[in-house]
This record gives structure tokens, sequence and C-alpha cells, in this order.
């Protein structure tokens, strides 16, 4: 990933030239967490601006995987403006979204468009606490923690959008669902496995799902092993309710 990252910035600096405040790789990277043939590669870019719709036109286009391919299973970019990303909100608030790879479906969004902002919100969290700057300031100076309210809002979102289950690959809701569980415990964002761990530890009746969901996360995605449905929605509507009594005692 080191060589991909580093064209990557090189590549966004040639773009976006002065305008660019900082680069910032989140999720499983940030966490400690990246598998090959697994994972995405997630980064954030930061811009003063914001700036003309060429600038994040020809970003899209030099960071496309056709033109620069990705060794992830894909790469999701968000380009937030300054401005923004140093205020909390729990808004989507980006100016470019592109998802690009082998793995993933191509996107290239400029401006929100009216689908689901919990993502971006997390995100946000994920790199205010743990995002690792590739260009520019640490994380925490440009990129502002959600509040309370705003992250609650989006963990719920998030576990109704994995209790849903469309477009999810099975291991994938559950150890999502033990990430929210254990962020609304403690307050922090753990690795999916790590997460898992400490669920799987304290919930005996979950715990054989639970592993079997990080056996199943340790393979390609095309190699992804099959969870039983019932049970998945069960552990899902759990976490929904440890979640919605979490978000309850913190008044949110």
């Amino acid at each position: 990933m080191r060589p991909y990252l580093t064209e990557l910035v090189h590549r966004t600096r040639a773009v976006c030239g002065p305008r660019l405040t900082a680069v910032v790789a989140v999720g499983s990277l940030a966490l400690g967490d990246y598998r090959h043939d697994r994972s995405d590669v997630d980064v954030t870019v930061v811009l003063e601006g914001p700036p003309p719709d060429g600038v994040l036109r020809e970003l899209a286009e030099v960071l496309d995987h056709r033109r620069l391919p990705c060794p992830a299973a894909g790469l999701e970019l968000v380009c937030y403006a300054a401005d923004f990303a140093r205020v909390p909100s729990g808004e989507a608030g980006y100016l470019l979204d592109l998802n690009t790879g082998a793995q993933l479906p191509g996107r290239a969004a400029f401006g929100p468009d009216g689908g689901p902002s919990f993502w971006y919100v997390i995100d946000r969290s994920v790199a205010h606490q743990s995002g690792i700057a590739l260009y520019g300031p640490p994380a925490p100076e440009v990129i502002a923690e959600p509040r309370p309210a705003d992250l609650y809002a989006a963990v719920r979102a998030s576990v109704r959008e994995h209790g849903d289950g469309e477009g999810h690959l099975a291991d994938n809701r559950v150890l999502n669902g033990c990430r929210s569980v254990v962020h609304c415990r403690t307050g922090r964002w753990f690795a999916k496995r790590d997460a898992a761990g400490r669920v799987a530890a304290a919930e005996e009746e979950f715990r054989p799902l639970i592993e079997a969901a990080v056996r199943s996360f340790e393979l390609p995605r095309a190699a992804a092993l099959p969870l039983p449905a019932p049970r998945v929605r069960e552990f899902l509507g759990w976490v929904r309710a440890r979640v919605e009594e979490s978000a309850a005692a913190a008044g949110a």
C-alpha cells in the first residue's frame, strides 16, 4: 500500500496545488486491521475551498482505478472543504465521493446526492480519533469529532442498514455490529476483529456467530463464508437494543 498511497498523495497535490490542506488515511488502515483482498483503502482529503468543479473532476480522473490501479479491494476517497471538516456536523457534507477499484462499483459524486449521511459521520469520527496523516497536519487538527447526538444517530443508521442486509456481506454486518457496540461502551473505535473479540468474550450466546464472522472476514471477499441469516438478524437486533440503551444513557 505504501507506494500506492505515496502516488495518490503526489497526484492529489499536483491537481489541487495550494488548496490542499490534508490527506488522511482512515478506515481499516487507520485502525490497524487492513487485509489484502478484503479491505478497501479509505482516504479523506481536505481542501481550502470549495475549489472549482474542474479540480474535483480532474482529481477523480487521475485517481480512477484505470489510471492508478488500486492494490486494495478498492479506493473510497472523500473530499471535504476545510471549513466544513473543522466543525462538528451530522451532515454528509462532501465535495467529492469517489469509489473506484477492482471490487467496487465505480462512483464519483460531486456533492451530497441525498443518500445516507451516516457513513461520512462515522468516518470523520474515526479520522479524528485515529486518522493517519499522509500529508498535512495531524488529523484531529483538520477533522472535527461529530457531536454525540449526531454520532449516535449515525451509529443507529448504520445498524439499521446492516440489519436490512442488502448489499453487505454477512460477516461484515456482524463485525460492524460488534464495532458499534464497543464504541457505545467505550467511546472509541476499534478494528473490527478487535471489537469482535471483546463482544465474543462478554456475550457467550453470540460467540459462535461472531467467531464464524471473524473466520470469514479473514478470507478474500469472493470466498466469504455463509452465516445463518436468522442468527445474524437476531444478533443485529441485540446490537440495536444496546445502541439505544447507550444513547438513552447519554441523553442522545
